[in-house]
């Protein structure tokens, strides 16, 4: 699939963008031209050789701060989407195997976490188990969680329709062969749909909690913190909340943007792209050969 994924253009410029964005993760802390927590004497300065993207109203580097923070902003975004994946996927293709009654109780869970009015939950369980960015990721994943339930649930029954599930299902095979041999690489497709648009969703629920000084403690930076601490300022430095605005938003975009390149690459539309591509090859060129 990701060689397919990377033979389109909008494949490959959402891949690289991802990428990016996780070396910025990996070496943005150890690339930080000063400490991202010392505070100085030159509060609110502009643009300079020292400090690139000037200072705060603390006089700390803003630059050290976002190259800092772009790690917390990343990990918590990819804490959302697995822990959303394992919550809601697994339990989407078990319940069309385990009986009715396993069935019913998922579907009343997702229907109830769907239900959930979603930022007064998350900021109602973080105060019970601790303002610290783990446990605000996990209750989020959790009510993220029926997206995937969903998905996989309608991917599994179309799967499990099918003429060969039902004669493994007749020659005795278990339910955990079915999943592993037939099930799985069927939903595989739509899950990872899911899981590309829901790193993006995680960046801009990261990113609000953090914006409301949720799950973070200052003064250790997040994108969605400075944004916040910037937004506080602009008459003295209009142009501060841009860098992590379109950090943000290139990272949201490129999500979403590789989610349609594995919609496009999977299913009927995958195999017509491969079938058109093969068409191409074989036509012949003007001067009689082959492309």
């Amino acid at each position: 699939m990701l060689r397919r994924v990377l033979g389109l253009t909008s494949g490959r410029i959402a891949v690289t963008v991802l990428v990016l964005i996780a070396l910025l993760a990996v070496l943005g802390p150890l690339l930080a031209p000063q400490d991202p927590l010392a505070a100085g004497d030159n509060a609110l300065a502009g643009v300079s050789g020292a400090h690139w993207l000037g200072t705060d109203n603390l006089g700390r580097d803003e630059l050290s701060r976002l190259l800092d923070g772009s790690r917390v902003s990343v990990l918590g975004a990819l804490e959302v989407a697995v822990t959303a994946l394992v919550v809601g996927a697994v339990p989407g293709i078990l319940s069309v195997y385990l009986g009715r009654a396993f069935e019913w109780v998922t579907l009343r869970l997702a229907d109830t976490l769907v239900a959930l009015p979603f930022l007064l939950f998350a900021v109602a369980v973080i105060a019970l188990l601790g303002n610290g960015l783990t446990q605000a990721m996990l209750v989020t994943g959790v009510l993220v969680a029926p997206l995937f339930y969903r998905v996989a649930r309608a991917a599994t029954l179309s799967v499990a329709r099918s003429p060969y599930v039902e004669a493994a299902i007749i020659s005795g095979a278990s339910v955990g062969w079915i999943v592993r041999r037939h099930v799985r690489s069927k939903v595989l497709a739509p899950i990872a749909v899911a899981f590309a648009q829901t790193v993006g969703t995680g960046f801009v629920i990261v990113s609000s909690l953090t914006f409301l000084g949720i799950g973070v403690q200052p003064p250790d930076p997040t994108w969605g913190g400075l944004l916040a601490s910037d937004l506080g300022y602009l008459g003295q430095k209009p142009w501060a909340p841009v860098a992590p605005a379109l950090l943000i938003m290139a990272t949201v975009w490129a999500g979403n943007l590789l989610a349609d390149a594995i919609r496009d690459v999977s299913g009927e539309s995958g195999r017509a792209l491969l079938r058109a591509r093969q068409v191409k090859r074989t036509e012949p060129t003007p001067a009689g050969g082959t492309r």
